[in-house]
């Protein structure tokens, strides 16, 4: 299984944009708090539609509070700073992956990254022209690479529709 975690989040229409992904991969989704909105905030709750009763949520005081709960499972942390690409990385090992990401104006701390500098993934781009991928851009790409790799278990490739339109 893969964990969307959000470090911190600021823009509300970005969390509830990643919940909807988190919805349509079964994906469960952390939230480190402090937030910068209220979850029951009306942009956050439009841009999540109505997918938010299919979403596992889990609220983590801080930092410290949600890497208590890790056990030995990996731990990726997405950032433009790294130096691995996220496509390079095995995450079809059968383990439940963790994604963090920083928040939207900041990213994740500094000390953090550099205590876990091995564990830091990037997604390759211009860095001259965009200081930053958009987040819940960023949270598409990055699980949908660990589906892939993982034959997208249990998401359905084909979905035949009452009113197909190519059927």
């Amino acid at each position: 299984m893969n964990h969307i975690v959000l470090f911190e989040p600021q823009i509300p229409a970005n969390t509830g944009n990643i919940a909807r992904t988190c919805a349509a991969t079964n994906s469960p989704l952390h939230l480190i708090e402090p937030l910068g909105f209220s979850t029951d905030d009306k942009h956050l709750k439009r841009a999540g539609l109505d997918y938010w009763n299919d979403v596992n949520i889990t609220y983590h005081k801080n930092l410290e509070a949600f890497l208590e709960t890790l056990g030995d499972s990996p731990l990726h942390l997405v950032t433009k700073f790294a130096r691995n690409t996220y496509s390079d990385v095995a995450f079809n090992d059968g383990r439940d992956h963790y994604f963090i990401f920083g928040k939207e104006t900041t990213g994740l701390p500094e000390t953090f990254m550099r205590e876990n500098e091995e564990k830091c993934i990037r997604i390759p781009m211009n860095d001259e022209h965009v200081r930053s991928l958009n987040l819940s851009n960023t949270v598409a790409l990055v699980v949908y690479e660990a589906l892939r790799q993982q034959a997208f278990p249990n998401l359905e490739a084909v979905h035949i529709y009452d009113n197909d339109k190519l059927g």
